[in-house]
C-alpha cells in the first residue's frame, strides 16, 4: 500500500482547516463610549464561550483578535452589560447604557483600590475636588468643614497659616493622636502641628499642600475601611487622590485662575461706654485713670459722655477696630495637563499670600505639583509625581500672656489712646502696669517659620493577567522647618529680650507592596488582596533660646548674654503584612474579610507584632425587588460590620526612662526639668543629667480598638434621592497613658501604661436629593448629622480623674471634661450668697463638657445655564466653651455684659442664715466676683454659620468666540458672612485658642479672630 496519496490527503486537510482557522481570526479595533460619547474607562472586553479578552485604555479604546462571527460581551462599573455582534467587523463603537437601578460610583478605598460603592460593606464619603477649590479655604481641613457626616473639624485662630483640627468619630487615645490619618495617593503624610514657639496655634501640616491639585477626597469612618492602614488607620482615614492628565487630549490644555479675598474679624463686644478707673469706696464714686500717671487694668471709670478733663471731652478710641485691619489673600494658579493613548501628565503652580487681620502677620505658599502616568509596557503602567511645598509663617504670640497683643487690644480702657507707644525715654507706654503696648509688640515681638517641603510618590502597576494586578507604591515625606522667635529688649514679660531658634527636621519612607487578584467564578465575583507594608519616621529637633540681649535690631542669637541648647531625636519604624478577601454573590451579597499583622518598635519587643482584622458583609436587598417596587427605590442595601484594630498610639522611647537635664539647666526644650537640688547646672563648669521622674515600662503594647458598626444605603426615583445612614459602638481598651501619675514611693511621679477603656457611640444620616433637574435648570441638596456620645470607662488603678490640657479625663464623663470652680448652690440650685453680698465657691468640679450635642450640614447648589448659585449652612449643637475673654474681662469691665454695672441685690441665699438676700453690691464687685469662678464663663457653644455661598458664570466661549480661549468663568464666594451663636458672646464659636491638640480644646482666650470674607476669582482655560 502506498502511503502517499494518504499523507498528501492529511496535509491537504490540515493545511485547509488551518486557512480557515486563520480566515476567521481578525484584528478588530474598537471603543466603548457612554451615551454622551465619553469614553468608558475599566470597561471589560470579552469574546463569548471564550477566556480571551482586555480591557479598554484611558481613551476608550481596545484592540483584541477576534473570529468572524465572534459575539463580545461587554461590562463596566455603572453601565449596563453589553453583547455586541462583530461578525464581518475591523472597527466597532460600542455604547454602554447607564445603569439607573445600581449606585453608579466608584470609589477610592483603602491603598488606593478603586470599588464600586455598591459592594462595599462600610461607610465611606466622598468630596470633590471643585468642592474644595470653591471653599476658597487655604487649608483643606477648613474646607472639609460642615460636608461629611462624622467629622468634626475645628480652627484654631484667624493668624495666617493657623492650624484645623480634624476628627473622625470621636477621640480614641487619652493623649496619643486623636486626629485622622492623612492618606496622599496612597502615602501617608505628616499633620503636625509646628512652627509656633510661644502661646498660640501653630500650622498643621496638611496647610502645605494646595487644594487645587485635589481631584477628591475619599473619607474613611470605621475601623473596617481603615483597618488595611494599620495602627494609625483607627483613627480615620482621609484619603487625597491628586489630578492627572487627560489621556484623550493630545494639546497641551492650560488652565490660569486667580483669587482675592478682603477679609474682616469676628470680634467680641466689648463696653463702649465707661473709661479707666476704679471704684473710689470713698467717695462712692467711679474715678477716673488717665493711664500715664494714674495706672490700672480696669475700666470701671466714669462715663465718658459725661467725662471732661480741663474742660475738653475726651476722645472715644475702639481699640479692636483701631488696631486690626483688613486682610488680604491672593491665590494665583496655572495648570498644564494633556497626555495621549499612553501617557498622560499634569503640571500645576501655585502662589497663597495671605495678610492677615492683626497687622506684621501672614502666611505665603509656593506649591508645585507634577504628575506623569506612562505605559511602559501594555500589561506595565507606572505614575511618577512630585509635590513640593515652600512656606513662610509669619505670626504674633496669642493667648493670656504678657507677649500677646491682643490681651491688651480686647481689655483696652477706650479712654486710653496707646499711640505712640514709646515715651520720650525710649520705654513703652502702657496704661497699666505689666502689659506690652500693642503696638510697640508688632515692632518688636516676631515668630517666623520657613518650611520647604517634599512628597515623592512612584506607583509601578503591573497586570500579567485581565485578572491580577501587582501594584508597587514607594512615597517619601521630607521637610524642613526654621523658627525663630524674638522679643525686644524692654518687653514687659522678658525686660532682658529674648531670642528662640529651632530646627526641625522630618524624614518619613513608606512602601507598600500589594497583589490584587479578581476572578469571575460562576455567579461569584471573587476578589483577593495581599500586601506588605514598610513604614519608617524620623524627627530631629535642634532648640536653642539666647536671654538677655545686648545689641538692638540685631537678630542673632550670638549676642544674648545666655544660651542653653538642646537636641533630641525620634525614629520609629513599623512593617505589616495584610490581607483582604471579598465574595460577591449575584451582586447581591457581599463578604468582606480583613486582616493585618503589625510589628512597631515603639512597643516592647515580645509584644511588638500584634494581628487585628475585621469581619463584613452586605445585602443588597433591592435585587429581590420586583420591578414595580424599583421603579421607586432602586437601591437598597444593609451592611454589617466588626473590626478589631492595634494602635501604637505612642511617641518612641517610652520602654526605657531617659535622662533629662535637671530644672535650672535651661529648660532648652520647653519642657521642665527634675527639681533635684537649688543649683542650677551647669554647676562649677559641670553639666549634670538625672533620671527622668516618668518611669519607662518595658512592657508597653498595643491599644485596641473594637467597632461594630450597622448601616443602611437606598436609592429612590433612580438615584434623584439618596439615604445613608450608619450606627457605630467603638471602644477603646488598653489605652495607652504615659506618665500616668503613680506613689511617690517608687521614687518616679509617673509612668506609662496600657490601661485605658473608652467608648463612642454614634449616629450618622447622610441625604443626597435632586428635586429638580431639567435642560437648563438644575437643584442639588445635601443633608449630613452626626450624633456622637463618648464616655471614659477606666484610667488606672482605681483613679477617677487626671489632666489633659485646659479639659480633664474623668471616668464616667465624656472625654474633654471642663473642670473649674463652682458657685455654692443649695440642694434646690439656687445661688448662696456670702455675707458681703455676693455669690462664691468652694469647690472644683466639671462645669463643662467639650464635645457637642449634634452637628449638621445642609448645602444647596442650583444651575440656571451657565448660571451656579450654591450656599452650605454648617451647624453644631451645644459643646461647651470657657471664654477667657470674659473671664478677664469681667475683672477689668470690658465685655459688653459690664456695661449692667448699677448697683444690685444678688438673688441667692445668705449662706449664714439661709434667707433671701438683701445685701446690696456694686456692679464691679459683683463682675469681679464672676471672674473669679470659672463657671461663670462657660457657655455653649451651639452655632449656625452660613459657611460658604457662591454665585458663578461659565462664559464658556462666549467671550472670545474666535479665539484659543477654550472657557472663561467668574465666581464670587462668601465665607462666613453669618454666625448665629446665642449663648456665646466671643467672636466666633469655633475656636481653640492654642492650637489642634487634643488638651487645647474649649478654650477661647485672646486669639486672633477668625474672619468673613468675600472672594473673587476668574478661571480661564486655553
Amino acid at each position: 500500500m502506498n502511503p502517499k496519496p494518504y499523507l498528501l490527503f492529511i496535509i491537504a486537510i490540515v493545511c485547509c482547516v488551518g486557512m480557515r482557522v486563520y480566515a476567521q481570526s481578525v484584528p478588530l479595533k474598537g471603543k466603548v463610549t457612554d451615551q454622551a460619547g465619553n469614553p468608558v474607562i475599566g470597561a471589560t472586553i470579552k469574546i463569548q464561550h471564550s477566556s480571551k479578552g482586555t480591557t479598554v485604555g484611558a481613551d476608550g479604546t481596545f484592540e483584541l483578535s477576534v473570529e468572524a462571527n465572534a459575539v463580545l460581551e461587554v461590562t463596566a462599573i455603572g453601565f449596563d452589560p453589553a453583547r455586541v455582534n462583530v461578525a464581518n467587523q475591523t472597527t466597532v463603537t460600542i455604547t454602554l447604557t447607564e445603569n439607573k437601578k445600581e449606585l453608579n460610583e466608584v470609589v477610592v478605598t483603602a491603598l488606593g483600590v478603586k470599588r464600586e460603592k455598591r459592594a462595599l460593606t462600610y461607610s465611606t464619603q466622598e468630596v470633590k475636588g471643585a468642592t474644595l477649590v470653591e471653599a476658597k479655604e487655604p487649608n483643606i481641613v477648613n474646607a472639609l468643614s460642615g460636608k461629611v457626616a462624622g467629622v468634626q473639624i475645628t480652627s484654631s485662630s484667624g493668624t495666617p497659616g493657623s492650624s484645623s483640627r480634624i476628627v473622625i468619630r470621636g477621640a480614641t487615645s487619652f493623649y496619643g493622636e486623636n486626629q485622622a490619618l492623612i492618606i496622599v495617593d496612597g502615602v501617608p503624610v505628616n499633620n503636625d502641628e509646628t512652627g509656633n514657639l510661644n502661646s498660640g496655634p501653630g500650622t498643621n501640616r496638611l496647610a502645605d499642600i494646595d487644594p487645587a491639585i485635589i481631584e477628591n477626597i475619599s473619607v474613611l469612618k470605621g475601623a473596617a475601611a481603615t483597618a488595611l492602614y494599620g495602627s494609625a488607620g483607627a483613627r480615620g482615614v482621609i484619603m487625597i487622590t491628586t489630578k492627572s492628565g487627560s489621556a484623550v487630549t493630545k494639546k497641551p490644555s492650560v488652565t490660569f485662575s486667580q483669587d482675592v479675598s478682603f477679609e474682616t474679624p469676628w470680634l467680641p463686644e466689648v463696653q463702649d461706654k465707661y473709661a479707666q478707673g476704679e471704684y473710689n469706696t470713698v467717695t462712692k464714686r467711679y474715678e477716673y485713670f488717665n493711664g500715664e500717671d494714674k495706672k490700672t487694668s480696669s475700666s470701671w471709670g466714669p462715663l465718658m459722655d459725661t467725662l471732661t478733663v480741663n474742660g475738653q471731652k475726651l476722645k472715644k478710641y475702639n481699640q479692636a477696630k483701631d488696631f486690626f485691619k483688613t486682610g488680604i489673600t491672593s491665590n494665583s494658579t496655572v495648570s498644564v495637563n494633556g497626555g495621549n493613548g499612553l501617557s498622560d501628565y499634569f503640571l500645576s503652580y501655585s502662589y497663597l499670600k495671605q495678610t492677615g487681620t492683626t497687622p506684621k502677620t501672614d502666611y505665603d505658599r509656593h506649591a508645585l505639583f507634577a504628575k506623569y502616568n506612562t505605559k511602559i509596557l501594555n500589561n506595565l503602567t507606572s505614575t511618577f509625581q512630585l509635590n513640593y511645598s515652600s512656606s513662610q509663617n509669619d505670626r504674633l504670640p496669642e493667648g493670656y500672656i504678657l507677649e500677646a497683643p491682643i490681651w491688651t487690644v480686647l481689655t483696652a480702657p477706650i479712654s486710653w489712646n496707646p499711640l505712640p507707644y514709646e515715651n520720650a525715654d525710649g520705654t513703652q507706654r502702657v496704661y497699666r502696669y505689666s502689659r506690652n503696648n500693642p503696638y510697640w509688640v508688632l515692632d518688636n515681638i516676631y515668630n517666623k517659620a520657613t518650611v520647604n517641603r517634599f512628597i515623592p510618590v512612584v506607583t509601578l502597576h503591573y497586570t500579567p493577567t485581565n485578572w491580577l494586578t501587582i501594584t508597587e507604591r514607594m512615597g517619601a515625606d521630607i521637610y524642613s522647618e526654621q523658627d525663630k522667635y524674638r522679643e525686644s529688649r524692654g518687653s514687659s514679660a522678658n525686660p532682658a529680650g529674648r531670642i528662640i531658634e529651632q530646627n526641625l527636621n522630618y524624614r518619613q519612607f513608606n512602601h507598600d507592596f500589594i497583589v490584587n487578584a479578581t476572578k469571575d467564578v460562576g455567579d461569584f465575583n471573587l476578589n483577593l488582596l495581599l500586601g506588605n507594608n514598610v513604614y519608617s519616621a524620623y524627627n530631629q529637633t535642634e532648640y536653642a533660646k539666647g536671654t538677655g540681649l545686648n545689641i538692638d535690631d540685631f537678630d542673632n542669637i550670638g549676642q544674648a548674654s545666655s544660651i542653653a541648647y538642646n537636641e533630641t531625636h525620634y525614629q520609629s519604624r513599623k512593617v505589616g503584612f495584610y490581607a483582604q478577601a471579598n465574595v460577591d454573590w449575584k451582586r447581591m451579597f457581599i463578604l468582606s474579610l480583613t486582616g493585618r499583622y503589625d510589628g512597631s518598635s515603639v512597643l516592647s519587643q515580645d509584644k511588638s507584632f500584634y494581628p487585628y482584622g475585621s469581619v463584613a458583609g452586605s445585602f443588597v436587598f433591592s435585587e429581590l425587588l420586583s420591578p414595580a417596587v424599583t421603579d421607586v427605590m432602586n437601591f437598597g442595601k444593609i451592611r454589617l460590620s466588626y473590626a478589631t484594630v492595634g494602635n501604637d498610639n505612642v511617641r518612641p522611647y517610652q520602654l526605657n526612662t531617659p535622662y533629662q537635664l535637671p530644672q535650672g539647666s535651661g529648660d532648652a526644650a520647653g519642657v521642665a526639668g527634675i527639681i533635684f537640688t537649688n543649683y542650677a547646672f551647669p554647676f562649677q563648669g559641670q553639666t549634670g543629667y538625672l533620671l527622668s521622674q516618668t518611669l519607662g515600662n518595658p512592657s508597653l503594647k498595643n491599644e485596641r480598638l473594637n467597632e461594630f458598626e450597622v448601616g443602611l444605603e437606598t436609592n429612590f426615583f433612580r438615584n434623584r434621592l439618596g439615604l445613608e445612614a450608619s450606627y457605630f459602638v467603638r471602644k477603646t481598651k488598653d489605652g495607652i497613658i504615659p506618665g500616668v501619675p503613680i506613689a511617690p514611693s517608687t521614687g518616679y511621679a509617673g509612668t506609662t501604661v496600657n490601661s485605658a477603656q473608652m467608648q463612642n457611640k454614634g449616629l450618622e444620616i447622610l441625604l443626597n436629593a435632586k428635586p429638580v433637574q431639567s435642560k437648563d435648570f438644575s437643584w442639588d441638596m445635601t443633608i449630613n448629622f452626626t450624633r456622637i456620645r463618648n464616655k471614659v470607662l477606666a484610667i488606672y488603678n482605681g483613679q477617677s480623674q487626671i489632666g489633659n490640657g485646659f479639659t480633664s479625663i474623668i471616668v464616667g464623663q465624656p472625654y474633654g471634661a471642663i473642670v473649674g470652680t463652682l458657685f455654692k448652690r443649695t440642694a434646690s440650685g439656687q445661688l448662696l450668697i456670702d455675707d458681703a453680698g455676693l455669690p462664691f465657691s468652694d469647690s472644683t468640679g466639671v462645669i463643662g463638657d467639650i464635645n457637642p450635642d449634634w452637628m449638621g450640614g445642609i448645602s444647596n447648589t442650583f444651575r440656571y445655564k451657565q448660571f451656579s448659585l450654591s450656599f452650605l449652612f454648617d451647624m453644631k449643637k451645644g459643646g461647651d466653651i470657657q471664654n477667657n475673654v470674659d473671664g478677664y474681662g469681667y475683672f477689668y469691665g470690658t465685655p459688653k455684659a459690664t456695661e449692667d454695672r448699677a448697683d444690685r441685690v444678688v438673688e441667692g441665699i445668705n449662706a449664714s442664715d439661709n434667707k433671701a438676700n438683701t445685701t446690696m453690691v456694686t456692679g464691679q464687685d459683683y463682675w469681679r466676683r464672676l471672674s473669679a469662678v470659672t463657671e461663670s464663663v462657660i457657655q455653649d457653644g451651639t452655632y449656625v454659620k452660613l459657611r460658604t455661598i457662591s454665585l458663578s458664570y461659565d462664559f464658556g466661549r462666549s467671550l472670545f468666540p474666535n479665539s484659543f480661549v477654550r472657557s472663561a468663568s467668574l465666581i464670587v464666594t462668601g465665607r462666613n458672612l453669618w454666625i448665629y451663636s446665642p449663648h456665646f458672646t466671643g467672636g466666633d464659636p469655633e475656636v481653640s485658642s492654642f492650637g489642634s491638640s487634643s488638651g487645647s480644646q474649649g478654650m477661647y482666650s485672646f486669639s486672633t479672630p477668625t474672619s468673613r470674607s468675600v472672594n473673587f476669582t476668574l478661571k480661564v482655560s486655553f
